[in-house]
């Protein structure tokens, strides 16, 4: 059976390109417009995935082919020097792969900013979609019934994204970077690429939790060790060293927690801090981190209703 690419977005800044995606051994094709039972069928099928390890994959990029192999998982990462180019927005790279005598090719995108002084860094699962990660049942339900279709994103949430997304540009075609960064795994990448197009959230760089391989991994998605989050905000952050940085999250995780050690490590680079109340009381623990990074000269934000958060956005200036 011919091996089939999924690609994902990627980001580059002055020096580096960063490509990333995986070999299947079959599609799961996730179909959008199922619903109830025929729904739950296709996101259980995404978790029965099959993936190839050591492929060989081709990237095509500046008249340059680069040959890379998968890892165990079948996720493959390119990181190569940057010389040439000269662009900024997203671009467009190819990858490809050879079967027998046939030659695979899939295009993705990847983001270098314009040259500006703000980056975006949130959270997915009740930071913007609507997923009850607090009560382990209901988001199961909603995952496996809901479609993309009938999910949703809080009020008001688009146009604050939207807003932060165009903070300080002159031009509608520039847009400062946005990453989305997750517990969820790269099996439901098309579902969440999906639902952002759909609810015109801004295009980003989704950086997301190592591919699951099994039904018993399902009922596990979102679940475990959150420090791949801080690795890889991180990460963002050490990549874009001269961005000023939002973040964005709930208190249904570990949010809070893990942006107190991102504004420890880099005191000058994060200047506000956005946490959605998810129950019904804000909580003591999160109230106190907040106001440690206050004592950091972090303006943070702890919000229930995203017309707050916009509110607060325009008085520190980020937004107008």
């Amino acid at each position: 059976m011919k091996p089939i690419l999924q690609l994902y977005r990627g980001y580059a800044n002055e020096q580096e390109l960063i490509v990333m995606g995986h070999v299947l051994k079959r599609e799961q094709n996730y179909n959008f417009e199922k619903r109830k039972l025929k729904n739950a069928t296709s996101i259980l099928k995404l978790f029965r995935i099959k993936t190839i390890q050591n492929f060989d994959v081709y990237l095509h990029y500046n008249n340059e082919i680069i040959h890379t192999k998968t890892l165990d998982d079948g996720y493959f990462k390119f990181c190569i020097p940057l010389e040439k180019e000269t662009h900024f927005g997203w671009m467009s790279y190819e990858v490809s792969l050879k079967y027998k005598e046939e030659t695979v090719t899939c295009k993705g995108s990847f983001i270098r900013p314009h040259k500006g002084k703000l980056g975006i860094i949130s959270d997915i699962d009740d930071t913007f979609l609507i997923s009850h990660t607090n009560n382990f049942f209901r988001k199961l339900y909603i995952l496996l019934f809901k479609n993309v279709n009938d999910r949703k994103v809080f009020k008001d949430v688009v146009p604050h994204y939207q807003a932060l997304s165009s903070a300080g540009r002159d031009s509608i075609e520039e847009v400062n970077a946005f990453f989305y960064i997750s517990s969820s795994e790269w099996n439901l990448y098309r579902f969440i690429a999906k639902f952002t197009k759909l609810n015109r959230l801004p295009k980003a760089v989704f950086l997301l939790k190592d591919i699951k391989r099994g039904i018993t991994d399902f009922f596990m998605s979102g679940r475990g060790n959150h420090d791949h989050k801080f690795e890889k905000i991180k990460h963002v952050v050490e990549f874009y060293p001269t961005l000023k940085y939002v973040l964005m999250g709930d208190d249904s995780q570990h949010d809070p927690m893990l942006y107190e050690r991102i504004c420890k490590i880099f005191p000058v680079t994060v200047i506000a801090v956005y946490i959605r109340q998810t129950g019904k009381t804000q909580k003591n623990e999160v109230k106190k981190i907040l106001s440690n990074l206050e004592s950091l000269n972090v303006s943070v934000c702890y919000f229930k209703e995203s017309s707050k958060a916009i509110e607060h956005s325009r008085s520190i200036g980020i937004i107008k």
